[in-house]
């Protein structure tokens, strides 16, 4: 009986050192990944030459590598309440990364793997303490089947704190659906109960009541249909710029840096797009939070062809309440925003749009 008894005990004790070890490989691979970006980062900015920076630019840590590991971790664990938090990370690290198939379409390049952890959080984890990373991870996923399970996790989930970061969370993704009275509505109400039940929760270094008041700003000023802000400030080249300096013609605005993870994917397409509509009543214009010496070099190298506010500081940004990048606006004549979201063809197509409707101008006989 006693041997009996220490083999229970022995497996105990091996099952719950695997599920320790699994964990600790799971934040491994998280503090790996930052570590190699920290590093990539120092050297991009220490680059002294064009052909330094290139040669740097194509060694930037693969996100998706990092990813492939930490599936291989946690991809038969998901039924396991520790691997909520690596599963957050995945979502995040994974939320804009694309391939194009033979067709030529973009498709999430692990969409598979994030719609088995959408489906786990539904089965096993609904009412778990440790779903904040996940509402907060689900916000900024690009498939509405995330909507879904954070208003579960609203609905039903027995902690008011938890059921306040989910409302955030539905309010973000709402927003991508656009702005008619009964999305509006739930948009509200989504931050109101936000506001009231999870004010003092910390995401990131930001409470919950600060997210929830830029999300009410965007609401109020930067839906579409409402009329943008001007932005103010200085180009590379030290020169005033703003917005108002385009009054009458289309503005793609474009908020982008050299660090996002589609860095130079984003920059070919809008040299595409400012190549495209040249000549015609539309401007791009950049807003980059690179140091200036960085978007010098670039616009003298004619790897940007756009002008672009220098926003290092994130002041602009911030009036923007851009929370991830890239971003961009579609702006009309009298800057009424009419696309918001990412760039590619939505936004194409809008400015196309926009154009068609500018009736050419009778010359006088």
């Amino acid at each position: 009986m006693q041997h009996l008894s220490n083999l229970i005990v022995l497996i105990f004790f091996l099952l719950f050192a695997k599920a320790n070890g699994t964990s600790v490989e799971a934040q491994g691979i998280e503090k790996s990944y930052q570590s190699a970006m920290n590093q990539w980062v120092i050297e991009m900015r220490t680059a002294t030459n064009p052909m330094d920076r290139m040669k740097i630019s194509d060694k930037r840590p693969d996100a998706a590598n990092y990813a492939r590991q930490m599936w291989a971790v946690i991809g038969t664990s998901l039924n396991e309440e520790w691997t909520l938090e690596p599963a957050a990370w995945f979502l995040r690290i994974t939320s804009n990364l694309y391939n194009t198939d033979g067709e030529g379409v973009s498709k999430l390049t692990f969409a598979k793997e994030n719609d088995a952890i959408r489906t786990a959080i539904e089965t096993k984890h609904l009412k778990s303490s440790k779903l904040t990373p996940i509402c907060v991870a689900l916000a900024i996923s690009p498939n509405q089947r995330s909507l879904a399970v954070l208003e579960k996790i609203q609905a039903s989930h027995p902690d008011p704190r938890i059921q306040g970061v989910a409302a955030l969370g539905c309010a973000m993704q709402l927003k991508t659906l656009g702005d008619d009275g009964e999305i509006m509505r739930k948009r509200l109400t989504a931050l109101r109960m936000a506001i009231i039940q999870s004010s003092d929760v910390n995401i990131s270094g930001t409470s919950v009541a600060k997210l929830a008041e830029d999300e009410l700003y965007i609401i109020r000023f930067l839906n579409k249909g409402r009329i943008a802000p001007d932005l103010v400030g200085i180009d590379s080249a030290n020169r005033p710029i703003s917005l108002a300096m385009n009054t009458g013609k289309i503005i793609v605005l474009v908020f982008w840096n050299t660090q996002m993870q589609d860095a130079k994917q984003v920059i070919e397409i809008t040299n595409a797009l400012a190549t495209k509509f040249k000549g015609r009543p539309l401007t791009v214009i950049g807003v980059n939070n690179d140091p200036v010496e960085k978007l010098r070099v670039l616009q003298a190298e004619d790897t940007v062809t756009w002008p672009n506010f220098s926003d290092p500081e994130n002041k602009l940004a911030k009036e923007y309440r851009i929370g991830f990048w890239p971003f961009v606006f579609v702006l009309d004549g009298d800057r009424k925003i009419h696309y918001a979201g990412q760039p590619g063809s939505f936004a194409e197509l809008t400015a196309e749009a926009l154009l068609s409707e500018i009736k050419p101008t009778v010359e006088a006989k």
